[in-house]
């Protein structure tokens, strides 16, 4: 069961990689600069875009102003609202894709990688520190009654200080609880821009080949105007 007796504290052991993983874990910029946004998502996807960038924009200005756990909730909910689920191959003709969030927006779909970076970054943009949220990957009790089995699954987990209860923000469940009521996950591992954390390790652990999709992410945003 995920996280009971405290094995979230197992999520706590940041990694502070070396030279090449600090590269490896280059992220966007703090800022979201909407016009340089709008110019280069239209020289990437052309002019229709910049209405999926500016109704991003006015989405996380609105939520800016509020407590921190108001702005979990809003963008929780807007983006399971907004999203479909959708599986990589349907969508993208790929096993594995992991959509910038302006991508998932145009598309109105994903799957649950995608959700949990379009939330990421969203709260990020919208205030949030980095430092308290984390892309986990989880092993997830999926199906009906005695039907169901562990399938790869991955969340955006929040941390209000470094050794809160993580709350679960994830795109099969509306409601955000706190990591001891999610028994159905099991925790894998966890990263962010600043580190990677693995499930039940006494020592540090390098993120390397795991995180490079990461790097292709942000790549990716970085050709769409966010630095």
């Amino acid at each position: 069961m995920l996280f009971i007796k405290k094995p979230y504290i197992h999520f706590l052991l940041p990694v502070f990689l070396g030279v090449s993983g600090i590269a490896l874990l280059a992220v966007a910029s703090e800022g979201f600069q909407l016009e340089r946004v709008i110019q280069a998502v239209q020289q990437c996807y052309g002019e229709n875009s910049a209405d999926t960038v500016r109704d991003w924009d006015k989405t996380i200005t609105q939520f800016q102003a509020e407590e921190e756990q108001k702005k979990l909730t809003n963008i929780n909910t807007y983006l399971n609202q907004k999203l479909r689920a959708e599986s990589d191959l349907t969508v993208w003709g790929q096993e594995d894709y992991w959509s910038t969030p302006i991508e998932s927006q145009m598309k109105g779909c994903g799957d649950c990688d995608d959700y949990a970076i379009a939330k990421y970054f969203s709260l990020k943009f919208s205030g949030v520190p980095v430092s308290k949220l984390r892309l986990t990957y989880v092993k997830a009790l999926i199906g009906e009654a005695k039907k169901k089995s562990l399938q790869a699954h991955m969340v955006l987990t929040y941390y209000s200080t470094p050794d809160a209860e993580p709350l679960i923000l994830d795109n099969m469940v509306n409601e955000i609880l706190p990591a001891s009521r999610r028994t159905d996950l099991v925790p894998i591992y966890s990263f962010n821009a600043e580190g990677f954390w693995k499930a039940g390790a006494g020592m540090p652990q390098n993120g390397g080949s795991r995180l490079s999709r990461w790097t292709d992410l942000t790549e990716k945003m970085k050709t769409e105007g966010f630095e």
